[in-house]
């Protein structure tokens, strides 16, 4: 190899770097052919001056189960329980399997640890009024249970905001205005019970202030929607449900003509002897609750008034204000013994035509009817002392009823015939006998 000659200006040291530089490469040459080497092995000069680089051992080894792409933790397969036909450890498949949310069959909701709290939502006030307390007071009036609608209440009385729960009053007694008086006792009732229950003072207070404010409206539905609210005024100071200073409060304020009707009848009511008392019967007697001579005596004004007015729609009002649908056999009684009693033509047929009435709007059933009819059958002897022709009256009522279809054809059989002397004895054919068949007889 051929080496240039050194430089006037190069200094010692290296002229005798570049000798030893051949002298390393004419070895190496000679032990490759010495031990056999075919391929000549391509070197470099390198300057012993320049750093030698050292030598980094190889990451994986030849026995290594890592990947050599790079993937992965570096982490034994299976936590070092991996191999043929190896799920895991021994005793894994009693742990708690780890929640993968990537896992296809993943529910956030069932799977992952978390805690549902109740949220209430509040109601709006046509909510209030319309789906919950309306339903409640009509279910109410049918079953007449007031702890069940306490507890319908309390349930949802969370979703009820506190400056609304007023309306749960004026519901109550605006739905109490359409229906008769015995609902009206049972809503008084109720807001006696709910009072403390679910209901405050002022809930009842601003209930009532409202239902004031609102008698405008109301008169236009209910024409009688002043005295009725004076009575369930006077009612709830009766049952300390208000303060007896809530009429005076309110009285001066007001400037409807109508508020101030409603609590004049209610101050009215507070200060009869024994108002107290009597207020306990604000809405009347219920129809079983009364005695028996009282609605006798009812069902008797009713018939003579209608027979000096005729007039068959306020018959019908009254006898459903009765209440007594089990009791309708008497006003059948009373109306048929009341047309045998008068024995006038215009009696008879009247009292025929309200029977006719009453059946068709269906206030007095067919069996009731006949069970009044029967009472008279049985007392037709007594009645005949007073009439004479009680029977034959008996009999006209009786056909008239059947035309009109008041009664039912069984009892048109059961109809009792009035007794005749017999003229005939039973062996003569039906002949009757003359002064000169008949023999004296001889002493």
């Amino acid at each position: 190899m051929e080496t240039e000659p050194a430089q006037a200006g190069d200094s010692p040291k290296a002229s005798a770097s570049a000798d030893d530089l051949q002298i390393d490469e004419s070895k190496s040459v000679q032990e490759q052919l010495a031990h056999g080497k075919g391929k000549s092995k391509r070197t470099r000069s390198v300057s012993i001056s320049e750093p030698q680089p050292t030598r980094v051992p190889s990451k994986f080894s030849k026995n290594s189960r890592r990947s050599r792409a790079g993937m992965g933790r570096g982490l034994p397969k299976k936590g070092g329980a991996g191999g043929k036909g190896v799920w895991g450890k021994p005793g894994a498949e009693l742990d708690a399997a780890e929640i993968d949310s990537g896992d296809p069959n993943y529910d956030s909701d069932s799977m992952d640890d978390v805690q549902l709290e109740q949220v209430a939502v509040e109601l709006t006030e046509d909510e209030i009024k319309q789906k919950m307390t309306e339903g409640l007071v009509c279910e109410y009036f049918e079953h007449g249970d007031t702890g069940e609608v306490d507890g319908s209440l309390t349930d949802h009385w969370d979703s009820i905001n506190m400056h609304l729960r007023y309306l749960v009053v004026v519901t109550m007694i605006e739905v109490a205005m359409d229906h008769k008086s015995s609902h009206r006792e049972m809503t008084s009732i109720l807001l006696s019970d709910l009072y403390q229950e679910c209901l405050t003072q002022t809930d009842i207070t601003r209930g009532f202030e409202t239902l004031l404010a609102s008698l405008p409206d109301l008169v236009l539905d209910c024409p009688e929607a002043p005295v009725i609210l004076g009575n369930f005024l006077a009612r709830a100071i009766a049952d300390d449900c208000l303060p007896p200073k809530f009429l005076t409060s309110h009285k001066g304020k007001v400037e409807c003509r109508l508020a101030v009707q409603a609590l004049d009848r209610a101050e009215h009511l507070m200060n009869m002897k024994g108002g107290m008392m009597r207020l306990d019967t604000v809405w009347g007697v219920g129809g079983p609750r009364r005695p028996v001579r009282l609605l006798v005596k009812q069902m008797t004004m009713l018939l003579k008034e209608f027979l000096t007015s005729g007039d068959s729609e306020e018959a019908i009002r009254c006898v459903r204000e009765l209440e007594v649908p089990h009791f309708h056999h008497e006003l059948a009684y009373e109306a048929v013994t009341m047309a045998i009693e008068r024995s006038d033509d215009k009696s008879i047929s009247e009292l025929s035509r309200l029977l006719r009435v009453l059946s068709e709007a269906g206030v007095i059933s067919i069996n009731q009817m006949d069970e009044g009819f029967q009472r008279v059958f049985e007392n037709i002897a007594d009645i005949q002392l007073d009439v004479p022709n009680a029977y034959a009256l008996l009999e006209s009522l009786v056909m008239l009823a059947a035309q009109n279809e008041v009664i039912s054809p069984d009892t048109v059989r059961k109809m009792p015939l009035r007794g005749r002397k017999r003229f005939v004895s039973e062996g003569d054919g039906g002949r009757i006998k003359d002064r000169s068949d008949v023999v004296p007889l001889q002493l």
